[in-house]
């Protein structure tokens, strides 16, 4: 009898084991299914109008059926994605409509940094444009991330000892390859797009891109490599203020939104050192400057410490590419002389040439290239990612 009840107990037992895997293995699974992203490509084979969720990377902005665009974005209110940063076929890629709540952190027109990057979005599986799409999102995200359009505590590491950052077949395929005056269209044509700050808000994105990497509470200072209290700025002696690298008279263009205001060529300096260096083109040679050992200067020239020549070399090539005359400013050029006064050039081409040569980035100069690309302008100074361009364009 015991044995006839034990054997009645695990077929009960057996039973209901065997029910429980019936009832419950189709609801863990609808929870699985629910819960995964689904590629692009299972996205453009499900069109039928589902509630979806989507990973892919940022590769354009649609404007057709059949057309993408990757630079000079023109609108905020879709964003074409793909299995691949580096695709090209508009058969592979999901169109993704931007509603009003995500313009701001995911149009590409306010946020050019997005290219290339990995998004997932929740919505509705259907035609956008005429083309495989997802519409009406409910979710929108920088995958892993919650999305910040503005200032953030961190920035993305830029991948070391990748060719270009890793941005090579993304931010600077159209680049990649060229040479001369060709190179230097292409990166002109990447890097003016970008987002424009007021002279206001410079003041916190400096906080932000020169951020002293061992004290989160300092900035460093560019010339004289002090650590100092970012709650330190302002026009006293000691304090901190705005240096324009490529100097604003050189072009007149002041401090309004534009060169005047990109932060790619603006760091923090002390007060006193940058009224020393004032406009003065960049040379070598002259007296010390007593309060920043190791930078020099005389009645015409500044020559800044070793650990930053090739900082200052690679800024003014920015802002050379960068303002071709075409946006309303002037046309910033590199000539060998000094006392530019007010003409739009900057010397010594051949002295800051040599200083990218001698001073390669570091890893503060890479790090703040990618915070102004990620949470600032939206645009990266090739220089940095590759310095070697240099000598492509200028010889």
């Amino acid at each position: 009898m015991n044995i006839g009840r034990s054997a009645g107990t695990r077929r009960r037992l057996l039973l209901a084991f065997a029910l429980a895997l019936v009832v419950g293995v189709p609801v863990v699974a609808a929870s699985a299914s629910a819960a995964a992203a689904l590629t692009v490509a299972q996205a453009l084979g499900a069109q039928d109008g589902r509630s979806a969720t989507v990973t892919g990377y940022v590769v354009g902005q649609p404007i057709a059926s059949t057309t993408v665009i990757r630079s000079n974005f023109t609108g905020d209110t879709a964003i074409a994605i793909a299995d691949s940063a580096a695709e090209t076929s508009t058969s592979r890629m999901l169109y993704v409509q931007v509603t009003s709540a995500y313009r701001s952190s995911f149009g590409l027109l306010t946020n050019p940094g997005l290219l290339g990057r990995s998004v997932t979005v929740t919505g509705m599986l259907t035609a956008y444009f005429s083309h495989g799409g997802l519409k009406d999102p409910t979710a929108m995200t920088l995958t892993g991330t919650t999305p910040t359009p503005t200032q953030s505590p961190t920035a993305s590491p830029s991948p070391t000892g990748t060719p270009g950052g890793g941005y090579d077949s993304t931010y600077y395929a159209s680049a990649i390859g060229k040479t001369g005056t060709s190179l230097r269209s292409a990166l002109h044509s990447i890097i003016r797009t970008q987002t424009k700050l007021s002279y206001d808000q410079v003041w916190t994105a400096l906080k932000d891109t020169d951020q002293d990497p061992n004290n989160a509470n300092n900035v460093i200072l560019l010339y004289t490599g002090r650590s100092q209290s970012k709650s330190s700025n302002g026009g006293g002696v000691d304090d901190w203020n705005r240096e324009h690298v490529w100097a604003k008279s050189h072009g007149d263009f002041g401090t309004t939104t534009g060169p005047g205001t990109d932060v790619h060529h603006l760091r923090p300096t002390d007060v006193t050192v940058n009224s020393t260096r004032g406009n003065k083109d960049f040379d070598i040679g002259g007296t010390q400057v007593a309060e920043a050992p190791g930078n020099y200067t005389d009645s015409d020239s500044f020559e800044p410490r070793n650990a930053v020549k090739g900082d200052v070399a690679r800024m003014i090539m920015y802002m050379a590419i960068r303002y071709e005359g075409n946006d309303g400013w002037p046309n910033l050029e590199m000539n060998n002389n000094v006392n530019n006064g007010t003409a739009p050039y900057h010397g010594r081409m051949s002295v800051l040439l040599q200083w990218n040569q001698m001073d390669p980035p570091d890893a503060f100069e890479k790090r703040r290239n990618q915070v102004i690309y990620d949470r600032w302008q939206g645009n990266r100074n090739p220089f940095v990612d590759h310095p070697e361009w240099a000598a492509a364009i200028w010889g």
